[in-house]
């Protein structure tokens, strides 16, 4: 009698097992367009002077070259500048300089 329990119960468990693993349907798989020559560009800045976050960066594509810059005010009152290239032959390169707060946006 307590076999039969067992039994039961173990085939009970098995049988809803079975029944949510059947009712899980693998949604459908839509590959991803290859673009051989991909392109965009995008800036943006964020001005908050309540928290000092003051930074900026902009960013262009056009194949395998990627050309960008980026500002951010350190918290000594000096703006770093980072201007960046990066392409399959080169490899990513970046030149770093810094200038007073707002000088590099007045040239």
């Amino acid at each position: 009698a307590q076999r039969n329990k067992m039994v039961t119960k173990a085939l009970v468990f098995a049988a809803i097992v079975a029944f949510a693993a059947a009712a899980v349907v693998p949604a459908p798989v839509h590959p991803e367009e290859f673009n051989p020559h991909p392109q965009y560009e995008f800036t943006y800045a964020v001005q908050e002077p309540m928290t000092g976050d003051f930074k900026s960066q902009s960013e262009t594509r056009d194949g395998d070259a990627v050309h960008g810059r980026y500002t951010v005010l350190e918290p000594n009152g000096m703006e770093r500048i980072v201007e960046y290239t990066a392409d399959d032959v080169h490899g990513f390169k970046a030149v770093v300089s810094h200038a007073p707060a707002g000088a590099a946006h007045a040239a």
